[in-house]
C-alpha cells in the first residue's frame, strides 16, 4: 500500500533581515556633529536655517538618486552636429543640471562673495561640503566658479563684466553672449601634455590682434570644458601670461574652442575633464603680461582650499555610511557598532572626520581675515592641509568600504564610488610631491610664514604631552630645513626635498592637533594627540593606542 506524505506549507527562501535600513530622507547638515560644532565655533552668526535646508536636499533619496545616475550616465562629447558643423558640445544628464543648479542657487559658490565679513567663508565652505558629500564631481566647476573671482579682480574692466554673472545664485548652462546671461560659470586650463605643473614650460601662445591676443596651442587637461569661460596660460613675449577665454565671443559668435576627447579617468565620472585645442581663439589678457603664473595663483590658492573641503565631505560621507551600516546590522550575537573591534574603527574614522572637518573651517575663516598674520598663516597652511588630508581620504574611503563588508564592494552603496573620488582631491591643483615642493620653496621664500605657522603651532603648547614632544622634533626639523635653503648647499638640498613628505607630515598633524585644541572637544582634542602624535600611534584605522575616547567619537560618528 502507498502513502502519500502530507503536503507541508512552502518555505520562504528569501526573506530580508540583518540590513541596514536605507540612508536616505535625512538631514546631512543635522546629523554631521562635528560639522554642527565646527560651524558654530567659526561662524556663530551663520543662516542655520539654510544650511538645514541644504542638508535635508542633499540627504533626500531624489538628490542621492540624482547622484548615482550622474555618475552611471556620464557626460557624451558632440563635436560635430548632424550638418557637420563643429559644435564642441558636451551632454549630460538631466540630474547633472540639476545638481548643479541646486549647489549654484544655494551659492556654494558665491556666498564669500557676496556676503563678505567674518564668517562668510565659513558658511560657504558649509554649504560646499554638503553638496560634494553626496555627489562631488559636479564641484569642480562650482569650485572653480568660486575661486575665480579674486584673479578676475586683478582687471577692473574684466572683473566689471564677469564678476557680477560668476557670483550670480542661478545657473544657465545655455551657450549664448556671456553679456545676456545672468549667470556663468568658468573653468580653468593651464596643464599640457609637456609640461604638467611645470607651467612656465607650457608652448600655447598668444599674438595681439587690437584690443585683445589671439591664442593657439593645446591643453592636456581642462575640467568642465561646458563653462562659459576660462583663465587660460599662454606665453608672450614678456613669459607666461593669464588670458580670460570665453566660450562665445561678444555678439554671440563662437569662439574656436576644440575639444578633442573627454578624459577617461578613474573616478569623478560625472565630471566632463578634457584636452582642448586653441587655433587663435580670442583671450583678453588678465594681469600683466609675464605674470600670469601670479594671477592665476589667486584661483589656485582657493581651488586648494576647495580640495581640502571636497576631502573632508568625502570622509564624512565615509564615516556616516560605515556608522550607518554598523548600526543597522547585528553578528555574532549583537549590533556591529557594540563590538569592540568595529567600535575602535569607527572611532578611529570618526577621529579623522573630525580633525579634517575643524581644519578645513579653520582654514576658511582664515580666508574672511585680511590681516598680514592670517595671510602668511594661510599661505602655509592651505598647502599642508591640502597635502595630508587629500592624502589621507583615500586610505579613509577604503577603511570606510571595509566596514560594509560585500556591500561597500558593490555600485549598490556609494563608498565604491568615494573610493574611487577621493585620490583625483590629492592629484588635482598639484600632487602630492608638488605640494611638498611648495612648501619648501614658501619655507625659503617667505620666512614670515614659517614663523607665524611655528607661532600658531605654539598655542597647542602645554595641552598634551605628546604634543609637546612633536612639536619640540618639528621646530628643530624646521630650524635645520630653513637652515639647509638658506645654505646654498646643493646635497643638503636635495637631501632636504628627499625628506620633504616626512616634514609636511609632521606640520599637519601639529597644526590639526592645535585646531582641535582651540576649537573641538577636548575629548576630540586629547584623543587626536594620543592617535596621531604619540610614539605609539597606529598606521592603520582602528589600531588605537590608550587615551582615545572611544564611545565619544562613535557617538559623534
Amino acid at each position: 500500500m502507498t502513502t502519500t506524505a502530507e503536503p507541508t506549507a512552502p518555505r520562504t527562501t528569501h526573506t530580508v533581515f540583518n540590513q541596514a535600513p536605507p540612508r536616505r530622507d535625512i538631514n546631512e547638515f543635522t546629523l554631521n556633529t562635528a560639522l554642527k560644532d565646527a560651524l558654530a565655533h567659526y561662524a556663530p552668526d551663520a543662516s542655520l536655517d539654510e544650511v538645514e535646508r541644504i542638508g535635508a536636499l542633499v540627504g533626500s533619496a531624489d538628490f542621492i538618486s540624482d547622484a548615482r545616475l550622474v555618475n552611471v550616465h556620464g557626460p557624451e562629447l558632440r563635436t560635430h552636429d548632424d550638418w557637420g558643423n563643429r559644435i564642441d558640445e558636451v551632454d549630460f544628464h538631466p540630474a547633472y543640471h540639476r545638481i548643479v543648479g541646486d549647489a549654484l542657487e544655494a551659492e556654494a559658490h558665491s556666498y564669500a562673495w557676496t556676503h563678505p565679513g567674518p564668517g562668510a567663508n565659513v558658511e560657504r565652505a558649509v554649504r560646499f561640503m554638503l553638496f560634494s558629500q553626496v555627489e562631488p564631481g559636479h564641484a569642480c566647476p562650482v569650485s572653480m566658479t568660486h575661486a575665480v573671482v579674486p584673479s578676475l579682480r586683478a582687471d577692473p574692466a574684466l572683473a566689471d563684466f564677469w564678476v557680477p554673472r560668476a557670483t550670480a545664485a542661478g545657473y544657465d548652462p545655455r551657450r549664448m553672449d556671456p553679456a545676456s546671461k545672468s549667470a556663468v560659470s568658468f573653468g580653468m586650463a593651464m596643464t599640457e601634455k609637456q609640461g604638467g605643473s611645470d607651467i612656465r614650460a607650457n608652448t600655447t601662445y598668444g599674438v595681439a590682434f587690437g584690443d585683445h591676443y589671439l591664442i593657439t596651442g593645446h591643453k592636456w587637461f581642462c575640467s568642465a570644458p561646458q563653462s562659459d569661460a576660462f583663465l587660460v596660460i599662454a606665453q608672450l613675449d614678456e613669459g607666461p601670461s593669464c588670458f580670460v577665454v570665453p566660450r562665445v565671443l561678444p555678439g554671440g559668435e563662437r569662439n574656436t574652442f576644440r575639444i578633442q576627447r573627454l578624459k577617461d579617468k578613474l573616478g569623478n565620472k560625472s565630471n566632463a575633464s578634457s584636452e582642448v585645442e586653441f587655433d587663435a581663439t580670442h583671450g583678453w589678457l588678465l594681469g600683466q603680461a609675464g605674470k600670469g603664473v601670479r594671477t592665476i595663483i589667486e584661483m589656485v590658492a582657493q581651488t586648494r582650499l576647495d580640495c581640502v573641503l571636497g576631502s573632508t565631505a568625502g570622509m564624512r560621507q565615509c564615516v556616516a555610511e560605515a556608522a550607518w551600516h554598523a548600526r543597522g546590522r547585528a553578528a555574532f550575537g549583537a549590533a556591529l557598532i557594540d563590538q569592540p573591534l568595529m567600535r575602535a574603527v569607527i572611532a578611529d574614522l570618526q577621529l579623522e572626520a573630525e580633525a579634517a572637518t575643524y581644519t578645513a573651517l579653520h582654514l576658511a575663516a582664515s580666508y574672511d581675515d585680511d590681516s598680514d598674520e592670517a595671510a602668511d598663516f594661510r599661505r602655509l597652511a592651505t598647502a599642508v592641509a591640502k597635502y595630508w588630508i587629500c592624502k589621507r581620504g583615500p586610505e579613509h574611503a577604503y577603511e570606510s568600504l571595509e566596514c560594509l563588508g560585500g556591500n561597500g564592494y558593490t555600485e549598490s552603496f556609494p563608498l565604491a564610488r568615494r573610493y574611487r573620488e577621493q585620490p583625483v582631491m590629492a592629484v588635482w591643483e598639484g600632487s602630492g610631491n608638488v605640494i611638498v615642493l611648495d612648501v619648501l620653496r614658501a619655507l625659503a621664500r617667505e620666512p614670515r610664514s614659517a614663523k607665524t605657522f611655528l607661532g600658531f603651532l605654539e598655542t597647542g603648547l602645554g595641552r598634551h604631552a605628546d604634543f609637546d614632544a612633536a612639536y619640540e622634533s618639528l621646530a628643530r626639523s624646521l630650524q635645520s630645513a630653513v637652515q639647509d635653503l638658506d645654505s646654498g648647499d646643493a646635497a643638503a638640498q636635495a637631501a632636504l626635498q628627499a625628506r620633504g613628505r616626512v616634514l609636511v607630515e609632521k606640520m599637519a598633524l601639529l597644526m590639526q592637533a592645535s585646531i582641535l585644541f582651540e576649537s573641538a572637544p577636548a575629548e576630540v582634542a586629547a584623543s587626536f594627540a594620543a592617535a596621531r602624535l604619540g610614539a605609539d600611534r597606529g598606521r592603520e584605522f582602528g589600531a588605537l593606542p590608550d587615551g582615545v575616547e572611544v564611545d565619544f567619537l562613535v557617538a559623534r560618528a
